[in-house]
């Protein structure tokens, strides 16, 4: 498996895995009748502050998985994994940083780290479009 493929694996992988944590939560919460399996939102707005920054994160992964997981998947389709393959684990890493400053903390350093993160993903984002155009 190429680097790429492993990332693009990766990326839905951690997705999907954000969404298992949230909804093992929300189950538990609907058994211990805390809240009625109708009464959650996308948002997770009226449950506590960690499961609103669980739902914002796994958010993130799915607004991003079209844009990043789109470039690894034209670049397998087309084989120029040569383009992605050498910074594939450096995006999923800044991702899963991503995503786990966000479920940690919303301080100003927390907020300035996850920035940092996604800061990274856009310029490798930008990165492989040119390569991949050109």
């Amino acid at each position: 498996m190429s680097a790429s493929a492993f990332a693009l694996t990766g990326f839905i992988s951690w997705a999907l895995g954000l969404l298992i944590i949230m909804e093992v939560i929300r189950t538990y919460l609907v058994i211990s009748g805390q809240v009625a399996a109708n009464g959650f939102t996308p948002d997770n707005a009226s449950l506590s502050p960690f499961m609103q920054r669980l739902a914002r994160a796994h958010a993130n992964c799915i607004e991003g998985l079209p844009i990043f997981g789109g470039l690894l998947g034209v670049a397998i389709i087309i084989s120029k994994t040569d383009v992605t393959d050498p910074l594939a684990s450096t995006l999923l890493g800044a991702r899963i940083a991503q995503s786990v400053i966000h479920l940690v903390s919303t301080n100003q350093l927390a907020v300035s780290l996850r920035f940092t993160a996604f800061a990274v993903q856009m310029v490798i984002g930008a990165y492989w479009c040119w390569m991949l155009l050109i």
